[in-house]
């Protein structure tokens, strides 16, 4: 008996050396700003879970505005080439009954309000009636006369 004492005795400080560096490798590996009890560690999933679906929200939020904005201006754009359609054509039926004009070769062509002609004229004064007939068309801004006068 006296021998399992003895041992016993002998195991004392390397059991408590032992167990001094377990709790010490158990308290390094553990984070200190983890919950430490069950009702702390749902806590704080419920907190983690909350906060991934605001973030979603604001995802959501910003893509949805972002579609919007997109929309509105594709709305934007197809109504200008509606407009510009328009007063393309609106020029083209004024040019066609004038009659001072009939004998000009005009293509017509808008952009953002900007009229572009192109073609002949057989003289200058016809290629300025040209111009300032595109010029009195509602949502004319300008008139970019590209007119060749020819000469035959």
């Amino acid at each position: 008996m006296q021998g399992i004492q003895s041992t016993r005795a002998r195991m004392r400080p390397l059991a408590i050396v032992t167990a001094a560096l377990l709790t010490t490798t158990l308290l390094a590996c553990e984070k200190s700003n983890e919950p430490k009890t069950a009702g702390q560690r749902v806590d704080a999933a419920v907190a983690k879970g909350q906060q991934m679906g605001n973030d979603a929200k604001e995802g959501v939020k910003s893509t949805a505005a972002d579609a919007a904005q997109v929309t509105e201006q594709a709305a934007n754009d197809v109504g200008d080439k509606v407009k510009d359609a328009a007063i393309t054509s609106a020029v083209s039926a004024k040019l066609m009954r004038d009659k001072n004009l009939s004998v000009a070769h005009i293509s017509v062509d808008t952009v953002n309000g900007r009229v572009v002609l192109k073609g002949t004229a057989p003289d200058a004064t016809t290629r300025e009636r040209a111009q300032t007939v595109a010029s009195t068309v509602d949502g004319v801004i300008g008139v970019d006369n590209q007119i060749v006068v020819s000469k035959g």
